[in-house]
C-alpha cells in the first residue's frame, strides 16, 4: 500500500516561518515533521510515499533528493488546490487501496491494525480518531462557587476528532465530489454509510502554529528516538540550508 501525504498548504498559521520553508519541512525532534510522519509508516512496513505538494514544492523535492531510504515521489498538485483535490490529482499513482494522512499530525498509531480494521469492515473509507484534548484548563467547583479542582488541558473522552491516518479504497474515493476532504468528502461518505472510525487511544498531536511546533518538538522526541531504535534522533541532522532557512525566519520578511 502506498502512502499519500498532504503537504501542499501554505501554513499561514505558522507564519513567518512558512514564508521561507513549507510547513512540511518545519523541524520536529531534529527532522522535518513530514519525515517524522513517514517514519511512522516506514517502521511499520509502508515505505512507498507520494507527497502531494503545492506551496514551495521545490523545497520538499530538494530535501528528499538526499533521503534514499524510501521510494518518494513529490507531485505538484497546485498551490491553491484543496485537500480532496490533491488526493484526486494523485489517484493514478496509487493502488486500489491506499493510505492518506496530513504532513503535520504525529501519533503512535498501529497502522497494521488500522489496515486490518479497514479490510474487515467492508466499507471503502476509514479515518483514525482520537479523544479531544481541551486547549484550556477545566474548572470544578462546589455549590458555593469555590473552585475545588483545576485540570490542565484534560482529554475529553466523550468527544472524538479526526486525526488523519486514513485508508481509502480507490473506487470509493473516486466516486466522491467536492474539493475539500473535511467539508465535502468525509461528510458525504458518512451520509452514504461508507466511512468507519478506527479508535486510537495513544499519543497524537497536530502542528498548526509555531507554538505547536515548539510543544511537539519536545513531546515527540522520545517517540522519535524509539523509531530510530538505539540511535539518537540527531544522528542525521537537518541539512545546513534547511536549518538556516528556519532560523532566518525569525528575522522577518526576506
Amino acid at each position: 500500500m502506498k502512502v499519500l501525504i498532504l503537504c501542499g498548504g501554505q501554513g499561514t498559521r505558522a507564519y513567518p516561518y512558512t514564508q521561507r520553508i513549507p510547513k512540511a519541512l518545519m523541524p520536529v525532534a531534529g527532522r522535518p515533521v513530514v519525515e517524522q510522519v513517514m517514519r511512522i509508516y516506514a517502521t511499520q512496513g509502508f515505505t512507498e510515499f507520494v507527497l502531494a505538494g503545492g506551496y514551495l514544492i521545490e523545497e520538499i523535492s530538494r530535501y528528499f533528493q538526499i533521503r534514499p531510504e524510501w521510494e518518494v515521489e513529490c507531485v505538484d498538485t497546485g498551490a491553491g488546490t484543496d485537500t480532496a483535490g490533491r488526493v484526486r490529482r494523485c489517484l493514478d499513482r496509487l493502488g486500489e487501496r491506499f493510505h492518506v494522512t496530513y504532513c503535520d499530525g504525529l501519533g503512535d498509531v498501529n497502522l497494521q491494525e488500522l489496515v486490518r480494521f479497514h479490510a474487515g469492515h467492508g466499507d471503502g473509507a476509514t479515518l483514525t480518531a482520537c479523544p479531544l484534548r481541551s486547549q484550556y484548563g477545566i474548572l470544578h467547583w462546589d455549590d458555593k462557587g469555590r473552585v475545588t479542582q483545576f485540570v490542565e488541558k484534560p482529554v475529553l473522552a466523550d468527544h472524538w476528532i479526526n486525526a488523519g491516518f486514513f485508508v481509502f479504497d480507490r473506487e470509493t474515493f473516486a466516486g466522491t465530489e467536492g474539493e475539500n476532504l473535511e467539508r465535502d468528502v468525509l461528510p458525504a461518505l458518512a451520509e452514504q454509510e461508507s466511512l468507519r472510525m478506527f479508535r486510537h487511544q495513544g499519543f497524537w498531536r497536530s502542528m498548526d502554529t509555531y507554538k505547536d511546533q515548539q510543544e511537539l518538538d519536545r513531546l515527540w522526541h522520545p517517540y522519535s528516538v524509539k523509531l530510530d531504535g538505539s540511535r539518537p534522533a540527531s544522528i542525521e541532522p537537518l541539512p545546513s540550508w534547511l536549518s538556516h532557512a528556519f532560523a532566518s525566519a525569525e528575522e522577518g520578511p526576506a
